[in-house]
């Protein structure tokens, strides 16, 4: 379920209006504790936050890096936090967090899929958003691609 909103506010004022409190919830949180040279926009049919390509140039798709991204999917929302995709070591820590708060972690690679906003431990997704600066993040992005690359 790919919305076509070009802005954040005409995404969240196409949900249903239950969608759009938990969405409105989860996005604080992110804002809050997003480290300084992200950006919070719409792209993907979904609100991402992605370093600007001026800080980092050299993707694949010439699009922006995806950080994290949030979205309401048909049966279910989404949270997309991409620092966690990157490295195993980051996404077992995440795991660890989020069965300490007593919380069952429905989630692929780096995709958490939750149905309401208490199914999920904000104050962890808090955390993990906070944990990786602009430039650390670029520095793992580049040090993936070139391993990828040497295969």
């Amino acid at each position: 379920m790919q919305s076509k909103a070009k802005t954040i506010k005409e995404y969240l004022e196409e949900l249903p209006e239950d969608r759009r409190k938990q969405i409105k919830k989860v996005r604080a949180v992110i804002k809050k504790n997003l480290p300084k040279g992200y950006k919070e926009v719409m792209n993907w049919g979904m609100i991402s936050y992605e370093v600007p390509l001026k800080e980092y140039p050299d993707t694949y798709n010439k699009k922006p890096l995806m950080y994290a991204a949030l979205a309401s999917q048909k049966n279910h929302m989404s949270l997309y936090v991409m620092c966690i995709y990157a490295t195993e070591k980051r996404r077992e820590l995440f795991k660890k967090a989020f069965e300490k708060e007593g919380k069952k972690l429905n989630m692929g690679r780096g995709c958490v899929r939750f149905k309401k906003v208490e199914d999920i431990p904000l104050k962890v997704i808090g955390k993990e958003i906070a944990r990786v600066p602009m430039k650390k993040y670029i520095k793992d992005v580049k040090a993936i691609m070139d391993k990828r690359k040497k295969r």
